[in-house]
């Protein structure tokens, strides 16, 4: 039975972030893996989900075929999608009244891209007063040229973890 205070929070997963030509995210098939393994389990478990969909020009333009989310999470009727104009998931969105609505005060967050909207939105979820945790294995990013995606990645679970999140591997997430 889901505790009805816990949302999954999965930000970005559209298809723009597997359709760049040569370049893959980090670890690309393993988060995917894990964050399908997450929906399911929360699915399962009766735990609200919602989507976070990146919305602006280009690859993310509303209608492309990049813009849509992946087809590997496809959302469910009833299950909420929340368009977002900016890195942090509650700016000019409806994510923080609707979390309000259902009385939920807990979030684990999964997706991409870990040093844009995953932090961004961590931080916010922080200061909104929000207990979260960070799924530390289920999201991911780009090499940037300067760092590699897994060092982006370790870089903000480090900063992330104990301060503004707790930190879980996919696998010790209970819903």
């Amino acid at each position: 039975m889901a505790d009805s205070q816990t949302a999954l929070i999965l930000v970005d997963v559209q298809e723009a972030m597997f359709s760049y030509p040569g370049i893959k995210l980090h670890d690309e098939e393993g988060v995917m893996e894990r964050i399908v393994s997450l929906l399911g389990r929360a699915r399962r478990s009766g735990t609200t989900v919602i989507f976070i969909q990146h919305t602006e020009d280009q690859e993310y333009t509303k209608g492309l075929p990049t813009w849509q989310i992946s087809s590997r999470v496809t959302p469910l009727p009833g299950e909420k999608i929340i368009e977002k104009p900016t890195w942090d998931a509650f700016h000019l969105t409806e994510l923080h009244e609707e979390l309000q609505r259902q009385g939920i005060t807990h979030l684990i967050i999964a997706g991409m891209q870990s040093e844009f909207c995953l932090d961004s939105t961590c931080r916010r979820a922080f200061s909104l007063g929000y207990s979260t945790v960070l799924v530390q294995d289920a999201h991911s990013t780009f090499d940037n040229g300067r760092l590699s995606g897994e060092e982006i990645v370790r870089h903000h679970n480090g900063v992330l973890g104990g301060r503004f999140v707790t930190l879980k591997p996919a696998s010790e997430v209970i819903f």
